[in-house]
């Protein structure tokens, strides 16, 4: 098989594939994944539909990687006749496009005709993404739309069914339906009705077996009763026959003194626990259990209830019961008791039989489950007009997601990538690389690496809020700073207040690295300054209201000593400040001597010293500027950036763009508050004087006069106006002494 014949193009360092034709698609999966320059990004937080994204992600983990992107790929190639059409961008889908050949294709173009003759437009040649779109929507309002989901809300024409089908879905759950609604499955369905039976076949069973009591009711009461004391009751015999055989037994098995000693103590009701473990009656050989008088207060009113629905209706008028008679009653209950230990435990709770009868008789049942089955009926339309729209998607999409993908042409060409976030507009410029970020404080690990000076801000628009990271890639960053405000616009133009929250630093240019010492340096010493004169104000403040203080304290006669003149400055001192003064202008001037000395290499020496304090940081900013990269921001965000994706100086440039006056504006330049430059005029010509005399006193002008002077020659000058040349002659021999 012939190789496809890819065309590359060079952005970011890296060579990108160029995708432009429907061949290019069709043999993606060809290319080498080496090769791409993204193999995952995340379906949320980037400028791309996310409805298509979704339809691409086939395990929806909210991620789509390179694996899926081929595989939507190949499919939508499939479905077309000519691949070129997957090019267009355009969301209107021709019907002789469709690949009819094919068993999925020829589903597609039926459903389509369908669609369009539902929506009146029956021989059309084109169907719309808005046409598919509008049936699903008609369809997922229908009773009947696929999803094998009744929604109780469509069935309002039917009252009775939409109150049983709410009954179930409270009781059972429900599923969500194909438009988002809960509705009952017919799982949900199933299980219902199959309790319903349950409950009706176990009633029927209690009315063919009462335990010789004549209702059902009676049966319940009577097993109810028995189960509350039977424990309580096996207690007491065992006791009683346990005396019998021996009677030794009968002090361990029955309540001491000291326990009842100990019950004394403490404030009593018939509820407490301590007086339920008691035995039921007093234990004696062989005894009777007493059913009225003598019984544990703590039981009387279960033994009560024995005595009243199971003792009375099958034993007789009885006071007590003895051990034959209990095994008696427990025999005659037996078939009652086994019957109600089996109830079908299950949502519906106590439901009677008379309910359960008429629901199963009603024929509900039968009804929702046609309705059910009619509806699974139209999934198989439901999945074609999914697929449909897919398509119709992907026609449109899908050649700028590639190109936002397996290539980064759309940033490079400067229209606007699926990452960018929008417009930062902040300190006089643009910023146009700008991300979503879900978590700031955990994009900023890996976004670090990018060596890109980032900005991270968070953007408020009425109740909404969102958090983006700006690159600054040109221009100065003095004036960036935590808390600063600007304006951002998002790709749909919406603008949001945005307040920068964290700075990564580092160079944008190598000018401004340039300059970096010497700004650095100016801010020490402003810092310097400002802490010697807050001290300094301190320190007088604090000495002015001591002063003070003891003017105001002191008798008369201190206060005047305190306020009398103080004693004139020492001599001492001022020669010691004049010593150190001249120690400093001494060292100045060696310095500025040996620097004059240098003579024609002065330029030379200016440019050395330039670079001594300069070069280390310039060279910092180049190395870094060069390791420049879009890939950790990326990466930082979800995506799995293959590429190291540099940012280059001109690519930098174009993204961090500064104001510009428009070139055919009038600039009016005389400004009426602008600074008066005069003081530094002054500062300027007092500087070149002070040169010039250190340079006449140091002899460095008598170097750079004419050698000829040193020979002795002088030069005859006109006067009187005339005109004559002036003549060297040479000097006249000096006198003798």
């Amino acid at each position: 098989m012939q190789q496809h014949q890819w065309q590359f193009f060079r952005a970011g360092g890296v060579d990108q594939v160029q995708i432009r034709t429907g061949a290019d698609i069709a043999n993606i999966g060809q290319l080498d994944q080496k090769l791409w320059v993204a193999l995952a990004c995340p379906t949320r937080g980037i400028e791309f539909d996310s409805v298509t994204l979704d339809l691409i992600d086939q395990d929806a983990d909210g991620r789509i990687r390179a694996p899926e992107l081929v595989q939507a790929c190949e499919w939508a190639v499939s479905m077309v006749n000519d691949p070129d059409v997957l090019t267009s961008g355009s969301d209107v889908l021709q019907l002789a496009s469709i690949n009819e050949s094919t068993e999925q294709g020829q589903a597609l173009a039926d459903e389509a005709r369908r669609i369009l003759a539902l929506s009146g437009q029956e021989g059309a040649a084109c169907v719309s993404l808005a046409d598919v779109q509008g049936r699903l929507a008609s369809l997922n309002a229908m009773p009947f739309n696929g999803d094998g989901i009744l929604n109780p809300a469509t069935l309002s024409d039917q009252p009775a069914l939409s109150a049983l089908v709410s009954r179930i879905m409270e009781a059972y759950g429900s599923a969500q339906g194909c438009d988002g609604q809960p509705g009952l499955g017919r799982a949900q369905l199933d299980n219902f009705f199959t309790d319903v039976q349950s409950l009706a076949d176990w009633h029927t069973l209690a009315s063919s077996n009462t335990c010789s009591l004549p209702t059902e009711a009676q049966a319940v009461a009577a097993v109810q009763a028995l189960n509350a004391v039977q424990v309580k009751v096996e207690d007491f015999f065992a006791r009683t026959r346990l005396a019998a055989f021996d009677a030794k037994a009968l002090a361990p098995i029955s309540p001491s003194v000291e326990g009842y000693a100990a019950l004394g103590t403490q404030v009593l009701s018939k509820e407490d626990a301590a007086i339920a473990a008691l035995p039921l009656a007093t234990v004696v050989a062989d005894g009777v259990l007493p059913l009225g008088s003598g019984v544990n207060p703590a039981w009387a009113a279960a033994m009560a209830a024995l005595q009243q629905h199971a003792v009375r209706p099958l034993l007789g008028e009885l006071d007590s019961l003895s051990a034959a008679q209990w095994e008696q009653l427990k025999a005659q209950l037996q078939p009652c008791q086994a019957w109600l230990a089996s109830f079908p435990a299950s949502p519906l709770g106590e439901m009677g039989l008379q309910e359960a009868q008429a629901l199963l008789a009603s024929g509900m049942q039968q009804q929702l489950q046609d309705m059910i089955q009619h509806d699974e009926d139209e999934k198989q339309h439901s999945e074609h007009a999914v697929a449909l729209e897919k398509l119709i998607r992907l026609q449109r999409d899908l050649l700028a997601l590639l190109n936002n993908f397996v290539s980064f042409s759309q940033f490079y060409s400067r229209q606007g990538a699926a990452f960018q976030a929008g417009t930062l507009y902040l300190d006089g410029r643009s910023c146009e690389l700008t991300v979503d970020v879900a978590n700031p404080a955990a994009h900023a690990t890996l976004a670090g690496m990018a060596k890109v000076y980032l900005a991270y801000c968070e953007c408020k628009r009425g109740g909404d809020k969102r958090h983006i990271v700006a690159a600054f890639t040109a221009g100065d960053v003095d004036f960036l700073f935590v808390g600063r405000n600007g304006v951002f616009y998002d790709r749909e133009g919406k603008d949001w207040d945005a307040t920068i929250t964290k700075l990564i630093e580092n160079p944008t240019s190598i000018g401004q690295a340039f300059f970096s010492p010497y700004k650095k340096f100016v801010r020490m010493i402003e810092e310097q300054v400002a802490k010697r004169a807050a001290a300094k104000d301190a320190s007088v403040t604090e000495g002015l209201n001591a002063k003070a203080a003891a003017l105001v304290t002191a008798p008369a006669g201190t206060a005047a000593a305190a306020a009398a003149p103080a004693k004139k400055t020492d001599v001492g001192t001022v020669a010691a400040i004049g010593v150190a003064l001249g120690s400093i202008s001494t060292v100045l001037v060696g310095i500025f001597s040996k620097f004059v000395e240098l003579g024609p290499w002065i330029p030379v020496g200016l440019m050395g010293l330039i670079l001594a304090i300069s070069g280390p940081s310039m060279l910092i900013a180049w190395l870094k500027l060069r390791e420049r990269s879009l890939g950790p921001i990326l990466d930082a965000s979800g995506w799995a950036i293959n590429g190291r994706m540099k940012i280059n100086m001109q690519l930098g440039n174009s993204l961090s763009q500064t104001a510009k006056v428009p070139a055919n504006a009038k600039h009016m330049l005389h400004d009426p508050f602008a600074a008066s430059h005069t003081a530094r005029w002054v500062v300027g010509v007092l500087a070149l004087v002070v040169l010039a005399a250190l340079a006449w006193r140091w002899g460095w002008v008598n170097r750079v006069l004419p050698e000829r002077m040193h020979y002795g020659y002088t030069a005859s000058v006109a006067v009187d106006g005339g005109a004559a040349p002036a003549a060297l002659a040479p000097a006249p021999a000096p006198a003798a002494p």
